[in-house]
């Protein structure tokens, strides 16, 4: 014990944090975080705590995070009249901008290549800018969506520990 809280309850606290950060950072898991804080606090109860109900809300909101995470960015450029090959290349582009510059790298790689292949096939420069302009808006959108989300589940974990 320290400072008389379980150390468990410790863990599934830091991994609730850690999945809000992870909705910031990328590649940090944030959602898998915080439902590894959430399924650690209720092994830690032994399995009572939080109740069904809320255990399975947690856990869709953790999944929804999941979602969110993963076809945000390429529903967004869809909506900004991508093709799905193209969102797909774009997503992969921006995988790896994330890879070489980090977040900037990100939206810079999904963007550019939303812009740079809408406007070799188009030529129409202001409908490739306004379909990359979605592209990034929804990039941006998915991690807001994603903290506020994880936030939520860290919010009600500590609620479920305090009561």
């Amino acid at each position: 014990m320290v400072l008389g809280i379980d150390p468990l309850v410790l863990l599934a606290v830091a991994l609730a944090t850690l999945g809000v950060l992870g909705s910031l950072v990328p590649l940090l898991p944030g959602a898998l975080l915080s439902l590894a804080g959430v399924y650690t606090y209720w092994f830690s109860t032994g399995y009572t705590d939080p109740g069904a109900v809320v255990l399975t809300a947690l856990t869709a909101v953790g999944l929804l995070v999941l979602a969110v995470d993963w076809f945000g960015g390429a529903l967004a450029a869809k909506a900004g009249g991508a093709s799905t090959r193209l969102s797909l290349i774009a997503g992969l582009a921006g995988l790896g901008g994330l890879l070489i510059a980090g977040p900037v790298g990100l939206l810079l790689g999904s963007a550019g290549t939303v812009f740079v292949v809408e406007y070799r096939g188009t030529g129409d420069h202001r409908g490739s800018l306004r379909t990359a302009a979605y592209t990034t808006l929804g990039v941006l959108a998915t991690t807001v969506m994603q903290t506020v989300l994880t936030f939520g589940i860290l919010v009600a974990t500590v609620v479920v520990i305090l009561v």
